[in-house]
């Protein structure tokens, strides 16, 4: 048989460790180097660190940020998720017409969704990431998001548009994440797991929260780019509800719960039952 060796710098604290002790001074800085027990202990950066969170130039009356309370994207509830997903973008949609992009964990999942969104609301463009884009490929995905046009460009949480990437102004003004952005779990990522728990006791955190959720505001991060921008994000998952969750979330977002209309229900066709020569 073939195998495959895959070797990976999972923790590159030991390594690091003696690099920033020789050096007289180091700073690290990032939007997104949250929390802090986490980034030390991957890095091997010093007990005394000091840690320093400035002040975002950003206004909470820039971004609304909804968090979707009655609606589950884990693997199992996706396929009763797509509708309500699909009716949430194009209600934002029809109420604030604009480029939004909407973020969903898989390939697999982001087709269903797309399928959804054309099936129920056909008026609505939409393009969206495929697999293996090339440099050509990606720039045209980007390239349909223009101060004048309107529609909803999927993507992959955690790919090539969930960071990097700058469209300011009415370029974007909103995005749809479904999901906590936490990585599949397989062997390699369990037994990743099994390694961060012997490390650092927080196994589960380390190995899929802390970098599922670091997806989750980079990619909420690509709606505000300027201090004049202004933008909505859903957070579509009932965990984004959570008081752990919701720590990891950048501190100047002012989350709002928000909960979807129910589903109606069906309508029952009650017997006839035929007048009488009395009536």
């Amino acid at each position: 048989g073939v195998s495959t060796l895959c070797i990976r710098n999972i923790v590159p604290a030991p390594f690091l460790a003696p690099r920033f002790s020789a050096a007289h001074s180091s700073t690290l800085f990032s939007a997104t180097l949250s929390p802090a027990n986490y980034y030390a202990d991957l890095l091997g950066l010093p007990a005394e660190t000091p840690w320093i969170d400035v002040e975002s130039p950003f206004l909470a009356e820039q971004l609304q940020v909804q968090a979707i309370s009655n609606l589950s994207t884990r693997y199992a509830h996706r396929p009763s998720s797509l509708a309500p997903i699909a009716q949430l973008i194009a209600t934002q949609f029809n109420q604030r017409p604009g480029n939004y992009m909407a973020f969903f964990s898989s390939y697999d999942y982001l087709q269903h969704a797309v399928r959804a969104l054309k099936s129920a609301h056909p008026d609505i463009p939409v393009w969206q990431q495929s697999r293996k884009m090339d440099e050509f490929e990606r720039q045209g995905f980007l390239d349909r998001f223009t101060h004048s046009s309107q529609g909803i460009g999927f993507a992959v949480l955690g790919g090539a548009f969930g960071e990097g990437i700058d469209l300011p102004g009415d370029r974007l003004i909103g995005a749809f994440i479904a999901t906590l952005g936490q990585p599949q779990i397989n062997p390699i990522n369990e037994q990743i797991r099994d390694r961060m728990e012997s490390m650092f006791g927080r196994g589960f955190d380390y190995t899929y929260l802390y970098p599922g959720m670091q997806k989750v505001v980079q990619a909420a991060g690509r709606v505000i780019r300027t201090q004049q921008d202004t933008g909505v994000v859903y957070l579509i998952d009932d965990r984004f509800n959570q008081p752990a969750i919701r720590k990891l979330l950048p501190t100047w977002w002012q989350v709002q719960r928000h909960r979807l209309p129910p589903k109606p229900a069906p309508l029952m066709l009650l017997p006839v039952t035929p007048l009488s020569a009395d009536d």
